[in-house]
């Protein structure tokens, strides 16, 4: 899947503008990485088409934070002026689509750093 698929389908999964969705998808890439390990977010940038790869990098940190799915929705409805609500929708809708996106075994291994939080967002999505 490129980028403009990927954002194409965030989109039209949360009705927002293409925009939109490609500012929360940023967003929400970039957020998730803070809670990544170094070789972690190598494996998952391997992946992903350059433009969301390079929103992984630049949310790779040398120390992996902590914290759960509700403050990576505030984070992401900070910096897109999204609603927490359309946030929330967007965070979930992003991680679906990165579940069809990339590898059954990098989608377990990323899940598995971020946590039951994340897993239970995802589970609620669909």
């Amino acid at each position: 899947m490129d980028e403009q698929e990927f954002v194409r389908t965030v989109a039209e999964r949360t009705g927002l503008s293409r925009q939109e969705a490609a500012d929360l998808t940023w967003a929400t890439l970039e957020t998730l990485a803070h809670r990544l390990s170094q070789g972690e977010a190598r494996d998952l940038i391997t992946e992903l088409p350059e433009g969301l790869a390079e929103a992984v990098r630049r949310g790779t940190t040398d120390r992996i934070e902590r914290f759960g799915h509700h403050d990576s929705v505030h984070r992401v409805a900070e910096r897109t002026m999204l609603k927490e609500e359309e946030a929330d929708r967007g965070v979930r809708t992003v991680l679906v689509v990165l579940r069809e996106a990339i590898s059954e075994k990098e989608f377990s291994d990323l899940m598995s750093q971020l946590g039951s939080d994340f897993s239970r967002a995802l589970e609620s999505a669909g």
